[in-house]
Order: C-alpha cells, then structure tokens, then sequence
C-alpha cells in the first residue's frame, strides 16, 4: 500500500507541475489508472487512495474486475482494440471505449447500447504514425478520417463522444505528435463542442501530453510499477 500511495502522490505531483508549466489548471487534467496484468486487489487499494477511473487494455479482464470491485463503484475505460463481437460486454460493463477506430464498431457499439438503452461513451481513436509519417501499429483511425468518425460517432444517440485519444508514436518525440492531435481536436470540437476531451500521456510522457493540451493521461507503469505478465514499455 505504502508504494501504491508513493507513486499515486508522485504521479499527481508530475501532473500537478506540467499543468502548471503549460499555463493550465491542474484540476482539468485526469489522472486514468491503467491496471492491465495487475491484480485487482491492487486496483481496490488505489481505490481506497481516492484513484476512481481504471482502464484495461482487453475486454475479458475488464469485465472480470468489474464484477469483482462492483461494490467500489469506479468507472471502468477500454483502451485496446475492441472486436466487434465483443460489443455486448463492454457496453454491459459500462466502460468507456477509448478505442474506436473505425464505422463498423461505431454502429455496432451503437445497435448494443440503444438495445441495452444505454449510452455509452466513446474516444476515437487517432493513429499518430511513426517518425516521418512511418506506420506506428499502436491502432487508430487516419488522422484525415478522424473527423468523419467523430461525425458518425455524434450522430448516434446512444453514443456519446468526448473527444480523441492517442499513443505516442515508437521512436520519436512525442511533443509534435500531441500538437497534431491537438490541432485536430480542436477541428472536430468545432462541430461537437461536447467533444472536449483529450486522452493522450502515458508513464513515460504525460508532460508533453499535458503540454499540447491532454485532459486525460494514461498511467500503468508509474503507478503500479513493471507489469508482471508483459514484456516492453506501457502506458
């Protein structure tokens, strides 16, 4: 618990200071627990350090920690790809899906929670690519489609948009591709002023995320520590 409560107040604390460096208030930045591979006992002793929003990157882990902490009432994001055919859980768990990526999941997300009569709501996805352009695989819609797929979000009225979501690009400055990303929220808030929402920062740059304006950072590794069951960086 003592290293949990450490490195929430060190995160808080980086938050804290980029926001101020950036000029902004620091109570417009969230703080998204990433909890993937870590056990929920570890997601109910953030909770009891006052952390409330968890994110997982894989539909059948977050189902189960939903079910297992239901009685802590936290709210539960999907940040990986989302198949189609499992639509059903995560509207069924309630999660945010900050992945949407493409109009078939728009529309099969939507048909799910206007069944459910629910509304679910949804981050698209941009696709930041690589050093020069380079395709970077860390999922996403082109940036030149984005404001189409936030139309067709918007225009469902069991989904409800609030705003864009991004990875940093593999193997270079992560500062460029959130001003990008920045400037494209800014377009896609223009038409859907509800969108106000951007989730973009990981461990390594949540600054530079806050800097270009995120209102959302994603943090695994800084928060609980070296995922046990996965190899390579994580959010």
């Amino acid at each position: 618990m003592s290293t949990l409560a450490d490195n929430l107040a060190a995160v808080r604390t980086r938050i804290e200071q980029a926001a101020q460096a950036a000029g902004r208030d620091p109570g417009g930045v969230a703080l998204l627990a990433v909890s993937k591979t870590w056990p929920a006992a570890d997601v109910a002793a953030l909770a009891e350090l006052g952390q409330r929003e968890f994110a997982e990157n894989k539909v059948q882990e977050l189902v189960a920690k939903a079910e297992e902490l239901g009685h802590l009432d936290l709210r539960w994001h999907l940040v990986g790809q989302l198949q189609r055919n499992k639509a059903t859980a995560v509207v069924g768990a309630g999660a945010v899906v900050q992945s949407v990526d493409r109009v078939s999941l728009v529309e099969r997300l939507a048909g799910v929670a206007e069944r459910a009569e629910v509304v679910t709501e949804v981050f698209v996805q941009v696709d930041l690519g690589g050093p020069e352009g380079e395709a970077a695989a860390r999922g996403g819609v082109a940036p030149e489609h984005a404001v189409e797929l936030a139309d067709a979000v918007a225009g469902h009225p069991s989904l409800r948009l609030r705003g864009l979501m991004a990875v940093a690009p593999r193997g270079g400055p992560p500062r460029p591709a959130f001003d990008r990303l920045a400037v494209l929220a800014t377009r896609v808030r223009a038409d859907h002023p509800e969108a106000g929402e951007l989730s973009a920062g990981m461990s390594a740059d949540l600054e530079d995320a806050v800097a270009a304006g995120a209102t959302v950072v994603r943090v695994g590794t800084a928060l609980f520590g070296s995922r046990p069951l996965a190899s390579g960086s994580g959010p």
